[in-house]
């Protein structure tokens, strides 16, 4: 269950005043926050920036006198206050607005992996195949579709035990190669997956790092991503509903072991998944 404080905040601007709601404006690396609009005449809310980055606001998926965005922050961000910049219209002036927000250590564990030295000293085609296949999928998660998919809660890919949580440091063969990008499930050679929602697939395909993978759009930068499977059931530029079953678990690409990797991705960033469905479900679609 995610632990949040909710923060009202009331603008006046000119002859108008509208409603802001912080979900918690104290947020980990690799976590996201949620801050939601109520609808004003004369108003229209654009966009969120932090740093050099853009986070689309947009009509909320169940509520038709609401707007919201998602503000996801990198794993790589370091400890510090942060000034979040509101862009809207007041009758069709421009005008911004500061959010003020805190970014606070995560503290995530280290964990030490021992799989095939071809998989972490590559060669040249290797290497070269990663670079292609990391340049496809970036693409992928910095295109935002406008629309949503969502009419209803998330749900998880399977019902298991947690055999990796997201942001823990990889020591694989006694080398630091980064962070655990997702949540690992526990699960046996062909043990069915479900779409966490519904959505439409923008990539299904063997990968080198992440073997059979299935990446889902599940719009307005929402994606949800399904990795290291032995089957895949659907195509790129199939719909697909939520609890569906896309595929099958396996042991592809880098692994230890069979296990479903199920990982996500808001405007381009990727963050905590099973943080991600917890805001979701208890903030923006209860």
């Amino acid at each position: 269950m995610i632990k949040s404080i909710l923060f009202s905040l009331l603008f006046v601007s000119g002859l108008n005043a509208f409603n802001i709601e912080i979900v918690n404006t104290t947020v980990q690396n690799g976590k996201t926050t949620l801050v939601e609009f109520e609808k004003e005449k004369n108003i229209a809310f654009i966009e969120l920036s932090l740093d050099d980055k853009k986070y689309k606001i947009f009509n909320h998926p169940t509520n038709d006198k609401k707007m919201y965005a998602l503000l996801p922050i990198s794993y790589y961000a370091k400890p510090r206050d942060i000034n979040v910049t509101l862009t809207y219209r007041e009758n069709g002036t421009p005008a911004v607005k500061t959010l003020l927000f805190n970014i606070e250590d995560g503290n995530y564990e280290k964990e030490t992996l021992k799989v095939d030295n071809a998989k972490v000293d590559l060669n040249a085609k290797d290497k070269k195949r990663a670079a292609l296949e990391t340049k496809e999928t970036l693409k992928i998660y910095n295109t935002i579709n406008k629309k949503s998919y969502i009419k209803s809660e998330f749900i998880f890919p399977m019902s298991s035990k947690i055999t990796s949580a997201f942001g823990r440091a990889r020591v694989y063969n006694e080398t630091l190669k980064g962070y655990h990008s997702g949540t690992d499930f526990r699960a046996k050679v062909k043990t069915p997956i479900k779409a966490s929602n519904d959505g439409v697939v923008v990539l299904a395909k063997d990968r080198f790092y992440s073997g059979g993978s299935i990446i889902l759009d599940h719009g307005q930068g929402i994606y949800t991503c399904y990795f290291h499977m032995s089957q895949m059931n659907v195509k790129a530029g199939e719909k697909i509903k939520k609890a569906q079953i896309i595929g099958l678990s396996g042991k592809s690409g880098r692994v230890t072991g069979p296990h479903l990797h199920f990982s996500a991705r808001v405007n381009g960033v990727q963050v905590d998944p099973m943080q991600l469905i917890s805001l979701m479900n208890t903030k923006l679609l209860k």
